[in-house]
């Protein structure tokens, strides 16, 4: 599908013009206020509604080679977090445009690639000072205190724009308006002070010697080895020096910024609300029904507040969602059990069902005739004939559906849960003889059924005996009037639950169909930042904090590379040329300031995509007023905890109503964050060197005016 285009020169690096033409396409996605697009196919003229850099990347035309590679990048943070892949879009296009600055300014490739490297993992060493760690969130759990209560935290850092008005979250204009001058977590401007929820408790004195007394070195030393030292992915090329494993670069005396133990301080995160909130990222209505799934999964595990062993874990592997389009977004909830939808043809079944419990056989594979397990396959247009029988031309699909119920009424089974396809001709016949089958159902939510019910999941349904069924399962609709369930394609949602089964599912609904994916996209997001927040049991300071330490130290890097000229470089490569030392130390800070560049233009994104400010230039004016006061202060990460802390305190709450009584922290989940970075780079250096060594076309001064600039179509 085509969206755009742009002018593509081939006098500089094709492969790193097109990752900047299409991270450009989805800087949008970047933030809490995303602005969704319609993508038109030109052929048929067919749109779809996207929100998010996953279906941006699957509705474009990635037919080149550079499209594949970002695409795989992309669906491997995707497939992996399920988060963090609008970060990596971004960072891969202000990157490709920090690596072309640098080609333009002469600088070897070879530096480019190591000292970008190096410098990103010394950003991922300074940013555990913004680490807020996670403990005992689930022993002080209020049944009384959830997420849709929470009318004063309506007004979050990013205010986002999609939020549903059911959710009570929604605040009047003028308070919207107010806050609209808030983005980053740190700001300096004086204000009212407001009143400050105890969200954060101070460290308990519990091990404080050993707690204050890590400085960002030995922070640093406690991460694992492959965050300290990362390679390039690309270690083959002839302009890229590879050193030994054992030779890491080292960096010389004074190079990290060094900081008093004192400044730091540690703070720890132990309610859960507070958790949600910081990580809904804008996104309420979303998060409330995370929090809701939460706290059922709690409630089925028969947690109590005192006297447990075993301490509660979020599993989301037993939440699923079901999308049901045309239905009022009211009518989103969140279920114990398995919801999903059937004909509408079966509500009388149905209603006969509900009123009795009923047996169950589970099918592992599809439930059709000529299913057979991998490698049992019959050959295709071959009959077995036995001279003892006559068979009937067609008729043994009939034969076989005939068994089937037989068997079902043998072991007065009234309900099948096929993990792939039914015969349709089956459903027909067992829904005539009052008996209900559904396909397509997950396997987890399989294994669900088969531990609640005490029922053994069968390869085939001529394997199943009295010990293969369960019992105890209920089969009601989702809804009390069954019709207010019915969709578009007149079907109808029913939920099918037994005793003890930890099993929770999400109901998303929509009036607009078109918005049915990006709802569902958002809601397991939300989720997931949850999931590998309470694993990790620790997140960053959010809200652009982490970029902005990160912007501060580079520029630091650079000045301290830059004064400290050809005296120290030799010292940052072991058994290198002097060639290679010198030009280190010369175009060391010309790296570092282009990698920092793009720190600054992501930074500047996130601003603007949070409706605070109208141009990026009040949003580059206002980073580079605090990176000012960052570099002033000595201490950046000082600083950004010192304003961080004042955002509960007043001091950024400049004209925001007196009606707010809390203003939430913002947080990221740490992994996910860190290797969507590193994929960025990693990316964009593989391009960088690939383009180096495969040379097409004419050389660079043979080619003609005319030939000089082309189109890419995204």
């Amino acid at each position: 599908m085509v969206m755009a285009c742009r002018v593509i020169s081939k006098r500089r690096h094709v492969g790193l013009q097109q990752l900047s033409s299409f991270a450009e396409t989805g800087r949008t996605f970047l933030g809490p206020v995303k602005s969704s697009k319609f993508v038109i196919d030109e052929e048929c003229h067919e749109s779809v509604l996207i929100s998010s850099t996953v279906r941006l990347l699957e509705n474009l035309d990635l037919t080149s080679a550079v499209g594949q590679l970002l695409n795989e990048a992309v669906q491997a943070q995707n497939n992996t977090y399920r988060t963090g892949t609008s970060t990596l879009l971004c960072l891969v296009g202000a990157w490709s445009s920090a690596a072309e600055e640098c080609l333009h300014l002469g600088v070897p490739i070879s530096l480019i690639v190591s000292v970008m490297s190096e410098g990103l993992n010394s950003c991922i060493e300074e940013i555990v000072s913004l680490q807020v760690p996670i403990q005992n969130v689930f022993d002080c759990i209020d049944s009384t205190k959830t997420f849709s209560g929470l009318e004063t935290l309506n007004v979050s850092l990013y205010p986002f724009l999609q939020i549903p008005s059911d959710t009570g979250l929604m605040q009047k204009k003028h308070d919207l308006k107010d806050v609209a001058s808030q983005s980053l977590a740190i700001y300096s401007l004086p204000g009212r002070p407001v009143k400050s929820p105890k969200l954060f408790g101070p460290q308990a004195k519990v091990e404080a010697d050993k707690n204050t007394s890590q400085t960002p070195q030995t922070l640093g030393n406690s991460l694992p080895a492959d965050t300290r030292c990362r390679r390039s992915v690309l270690t083959h090329s002839r302009h890229f020096s590879r050193t030994d494993n054992n030779q890491r670069i080292s960096k010389p005396d004074g190079f990290l910024e060094q900081h008093s133990a004192a400044t730091l301080k540690t703070y720890r995160c132990n309610d859960l609300l507070e958790l949600e909130v910081g990580l809904s990222h804008g996104d309420h209505s979303s998060m409330k029904l995370v929090d809701e799934a939460v706290r059922l999964q709690y409630q089925n595990a028969g947690v109590q507040q005192g006297g447990r062993t075993v301490p509660f874990l979020f599993d989301i592997s037993g939440i699923f969602t079901c999308c049901l389009p045309g239905l009022p977004e009211t009518l989103s909830c969140v279920c114990p059990g398995y919801v999903t939808v059937v004909s509408i043809s079966r509500t009388a079944l149905i209603e006969e069902l509900q009123k009795q419990p009923i047996r169950v056989v589970l099918v592992e594979g599809d439930l059709t005739e000529n299913y057979r397990h991998l490698g049992f396959n019959k050959p295709a247009n071959i009959k077995t004939v036995s001279e003892s029988m006559k068979v009937e031309p067609d008729s043994s699909e009939e034969l076989w559906t005939n068994h089937v119920l037989q068997v079902l009424i043998k072991f007065s089974v009234n309900l099948v849960l096929s993990q792939g396809n039914v015969s349709e001709r089956l459903i027909d016949k067992c829904t005539h003889s009052k008996r209900l089958v559904v396909g397509s159902v997950n396997g987890s939510v399989m294994q669900a059924f088969a531990e609640a019910s005490g029922a053994v999941q069968v390869a085939y349904i001529t394997q199943v005996n009295e010990n293969c069924v369960g019992s105890g399962v209920c089969v009601t609709f989702w809804r009390s009037i069954p019709f207010d369930a019915v969709d578009q394609t007149s079907r109808v949602a029913i939920l099918l639950k037994t005793e003890g089964m930890n099993l929770v599912t999400v109901v998303l609904t929509s009036p607009v169909a078109a918005q049915m994916q990006t709802k569902e996209d958002r809601f397991w997001a939300c989720a997931y930042r949850l999931h590998h927040a309470l694993k990790e049991q620790k997140v960053l300071r959010g809200g652009g904090a982490v970029e902005l330490l990160c912007l501060s130290h580079l520029q630091i890097l650079a000045e301290q590379s830059l004064n400290k000229g050809n005296q120290d470089s030799s010292g940052w490569f072991h058994n290198t040329s002097s060639w290679l030392a010198s030009s280190l130390a010369l175009y060391r800070p010309t790296v570092l300031k282009c990698l920092a560049d793009g720190w600054h233009r992501y930074l500047s994104t996130l601003l603007c995509n949070t409706a605070s400010y109208s141009s990026e230039f009040e949003a580059n004016t206002f980073i580079q007023h605090h990176l000012q006061n960052a570099a002033d202060s000595g201490s950046p990460s000082s600083y950004i905890l010192n304003e961080y802390s004042k955002l509960k305190s007043g001091i950024f709450n400049s004209g925001i109503s007196n009606k707010l009584e809390q203003i939430p922290s913002v947080y990221d989940i740490v992994t996910p964050k860190i290797e969507a970075w590193r994929r960025a780079l990693d990316l964009v250096l593989l391009v960088l060197q690939t383009d180096s060594e495969i040379i097409t076309g004419l050389g660079r001064t043979q080619i003609k005016s005319q030939d000089s600039e082309d189109f890419l179509f995204l």
